[in-house]
Parts: structure tokens; C-alpha cells; sequence
């Protein structure tokens, strides 16, 4: 080939490499995130599964099988590419479930015991699974071989973690002796035992790690933990049963779900700056990615109570389904995702409106969720597993489900639709025009790029 041939051909690959890059990148940026929830069965009679809702048309897109036991919790690994379900009790498996493919690639094996929560470590490189009842030890899963490895030996009624965001401490709450746990997440081992107070649950940290803040059920109180000194430095009293706590992103306010109030703490001087009155039993409570919005579930009200974190006034009660338990939010912020466990169903809340806009009938007795955004899959996934060392790998060996036995997750056209005329308006139009707009969007990047391109190259003719 002459040099002017290979002069006039490189812009050409040049263009072309860019221009599959643009829709590459084009392509990731306006897909939606998916939505993951357990149940245990839906209307065909099928067991315990996993429904995956696309959030851009709030369909069921498919549904991952599971065993024979019960799914009591979910989690995602901090790359969106894995998905973790422990079911309890009759089967104690995890499963491992491919973003990619909505397939299960590995089973866990737990053994014969009462797996409760499932927890990642900020880094992705671990999977702690904690224990109801009297068990006094806590899984610890490597999710680059999904293997078990050594457990960590704690109190009785361990039931729920939470990690310094550096991953280096871990906070665990055992409701039946008053104590929290302090772990080393590198050895695995208990370092302290801080006394707070009567049956406490569910703790959080603050985003510059320096604060615990823990509810205590029993007590009516929130226990404050200087994670520099493993100390109680403050007992904050709040409403009745307090069991949920979030924190700002900002880390300078704490919202505390009580029985029928939620408790505002300022974070500087962890005092109450006020009270806001909600509905009976609030079961879950999420912060808005913007940080301006609390977003809590009233279990016996069936509503959802929206608090303005500025004013901290209440701002809307949106009625939802029965039971609502699991609740999350979108990474744009746009849409709320709740969880109604009786009804058997998922409550779609627009963010801008604050009200439902499609109910999703996701199976029987939804209970936990998780919201995916796309990533790149086999960077993240590199990146995250790469981190492990050979030496912590040592453990006992999980169950592993070749390629070849992989699950195949059973896809749903047909479900699909039936949710689209089931749901009645809230499912309509707006999220068809939604997915028109989509693909007018890409088609027309692509023919753009197309018609430059051909000119382009007639031009140089």
C-alpha cells in the first residue's frame, strides 16, 4: 500500500474507532439501572426468586431461580456486578447472581444454620453473612473464589454490622447482651466490647468514620461511639423503640426512626434539633442521593413519609401498599423503589412529585431490594477481586456451580406484559414514551454519525 493510501485510511480508522467509543459511552450513560427483589414465589407458582425490574420501564425483565428456603437478605457487591442472596432456613445458601447475565454462577453453602443479613466490605473483597437466634460466629465469604473462610467469633444474637468507610473496623450490634462488637477487619478478630444500650440495632457511621451513632431499641436512647477511642461519649434520648438510623452525606445530621416520630440529631454537638412526627412502626429509612429528602416507611400505615432534611418538616405521606419493608432509591435520584411485603407488590414513587406512578407486581411476599447502575462489568469486576491475597483465601470450601450448571433465570415477555395491564395507568404511557425516547436518542447519535462519516469520506473522493 503507498503512503498516501495509508495517510488517507488512518483518519478513516481513526473515525470509526471514535465513533463506536461515542456510542459505547452514549449507550452506558442512558441505560437505566435494575432493580432486585426477593420473594419467595410469584403467580406461577414458582419457589423463592429474585424479580429484576428495569427501573426505565418498571418491568419485570426476568427472574433468577433460587432454593427451596426463604430470602432473607440481599446485597451487591460495590462494582454492580455481582448480586448475593442468603436463604434461610431450610436451604442456608447464598447465591450468586452475574448482573450480566441475570444467571446464578456460584452457591454458597452455609451449612445447617439461621443466616439473617448479608453485608459487603467497602472494598467489595469481602461478604459477611450474620446469624439469628444464638449463634455465636459470623461468615465470612471471599467473593473472588466464593469459598468460606475462617468465621468471626462473637456474642450470641449478633444480627447486624457496619463498616468504618476505610473498611479497616467493624461495628457489630448484639441485641441480646447490650455489647458492640469492635472487629479488625483484617484479622477478623474482636478488639473491643463497648457497652451501650438495652437491644441495639442497626448502627451507623458517620462518612469521616469518626462516629458510631446506635439505637437502642429497648432503651429509648442512641448510643454515640468515638471510633478513635472504641468510647461511649454520648447517650442521645430519642422516641420509643427507635430500630433505624441514616446519616447526610454531609455527615452533620442523623435522622433516627422511632415508633411514630423521627429523632433529627446534630452530629456536632449530638443534641436533638427536632422531632417529626410520622406514621406506626417505621420500618426503613433512606436518605436522597442530593441529601435533601428522607424517605420512611410506615409499616401499619401503609404510606411512605417524605421529610424535608432543610426545614426537617414533613412534606408528603404517600400512600403505598401493605407492609412496606425494603425501600431504595436510584442513583439519579429520580424514582423510589418500595418494597410492600403484603401485597405483594412494589410501589414506584417519583422523586419530583412524590407520588406513586407505578405499582410493579414483583411476586410473593417481597421483602429486600437492590439497585444496580451499569458499570463497566469486567473492569470492576477485575479491580475488585484483584484486591484479595492468596494468603487470606484459606477457608473452607464453598459449593460451586460450573458454567455449565449454571441456573438459567427464567425471562419473562409475557409476565411483563402482564404487569403492564395489571399496574392500569400508572404503568402507560409515560414509561412507552420513556423508552421511545430512548431509542430515538441512540438511533439518532448513530445516524448522525453515520451521514459525517459518509460525507466525509465522499468529500475526500
Amino acid at each position: 500500500m503507498s503512503n498516501k493510501a495509508r495517510r488517507e485510511k488512518t483518519p478513516i480508522k481513526t473515525f470509526g474507532i471514535t465513533a463506536l467509543a461515542i456510542l459505547i459511552l452514549v449507550g452506558i450513560a442512558g441505560a437505566a439501572p435494575f432493580a432486585y427483589v426477593t420473594n419467595i414465589g410469584d403467580y406461577d407458582k414458582r419457589g423463592p426468586n429474585v424479580a429484576v425490574i428495569d427501573t426505565a420501564t418498571n418491568n419485570v425483565t426476568a427472574r433468577v431461580p433460587l432454593g427451596g428456603g426463604w430470602p432473607v437478605g440481599i446485597a451487591v457487591n460495590p462494582a454492580g456486578t455481582k448480586i448475593y442472596v442468603v436463604d434461610s432456613p431450610s436451604d442456608s445458601t447464598v447465591y450468586v447472581i452475574d448482573t450480566a447475565t441475570n444467571k446464578v454462577s456460584a452457591k454458597v453453602n452455609l451449612g445447617s444454620s439461621y443466616p439473617a443479613r448479608i453485608t459487603f466490605n467497602p472494598a467489595g473483597t469481602r461478604v459477611y453473612v450474620t446469624k439469628q437466634h444464638d449463634y455465636t460466629d459470623i461468615f465470612v465469604i471471599n467473593p473472588a473464589t466464593n469459598t468460606l473462610m475462617a468465621p468471626i467469633i462473637v456474642g450470641p444474637s449478633t444480627y447486624s454490622i457496619a463498616f468504618t468507610p476505610d473498611g479497616k473496623k467493624i461495628y457489630a450490634e448484639n441485641c441480646n447482651n447490650n455489647t458492640i462488637y469492635v472487629i479488625d477487619a483484617a484479622t477478623n478478630k474482636v478488639t473491643a466490647n463497648i457497652s451501650v444500650g438495652d437491644s441495639p440495632y442497626k448502627g451507623v457511621i458517620t462518612p469521616d468514620g469518626k462516629k458510631v451513632y446506635v439505637p437502642n431499641y429497648g432503651s429509648n436512647t442512641v448510643s454515640v461511639i468515638d471510633t478513635a477511642t472504641d468510647n461511649v461519649i454520648a447517650t442521645v434520648p430519642v422516641g420509643n423503640s427507635p430500630h433505624r438510623a441514616a446519616v447526610t452525606s454531609d455527615g452533620n445530621k442523623v435522622y433516627v426512626a422511632n415508633n411514630n416520630t423521627v429523632s433529627v440529631i446534630d452530629t456536632a454537638t449530638d443534641n436533638i434539633i427536632a422531632t417529626v412526627p410520622v406514621g406506626t412502626s417505621s420500618h426503613e429509612i433512606v436518605i436522597s442521593p442530593d441529601g435533601n429528602k428522607i424517605y420512611l416507611g410506615n409499616f401499619y400505615n401503609e404510606s411512605v413519609t417524605v421529610i424535608n432534611t432543610k426545614t426537617n418538616t414533613v412534606t408528603a405521606t404517600v400512600p403505598v401498599g401493605e407492609w412496606p419493608m425494603g425501600i431504595a432509591v436510584t442513583p439519579d435520584g429520580k424514582k423510589v423503589y418500595v418494597v410492600n411485603a403484603e401485597s405483594d407488590n412494589v410501589s414506584v414513587i417519583d422523586t419530583a412529585t412524590d407520588t406513586v406512578t407505578a405499582t410493579v407486581n414483583a411476586g410473593i411476599y417481597p421483602t429486600g431490594i437492590v439497585i444496580v447502575p451499569l458499570k463497566d462489568s469486567n473492569m470492576t469486576a477485575q479491580s475488585t477481586e484483584t484486591n484479595s491475597s492468596s494468603t487470606e483465601d484459606r477457608g473452607i470450601e464453598g459449593t460451586n456451580i460450573s458454567s455449565s450448571e449454571e441456573i438459567n433465570a427464567v425471562e419473562l415477555n409475557n409476565y411483563s406484559d402482564e404487569n403492564n395491564s395489571e399496574s392500569g395507568k400508572d404503568n402507560g404511557s409515560n414509561t412507552n414514551e420513556s423508552s421511545k425516547n430512548n431509542s430515538t436518542s441512540g438511533f439518532g447519535l448513530l445516524g448522525s454519525l453515520t451521514c459525517l462519516y459518509v460525507g466525509w469520506k465522499l468529500g475526500k473522493r
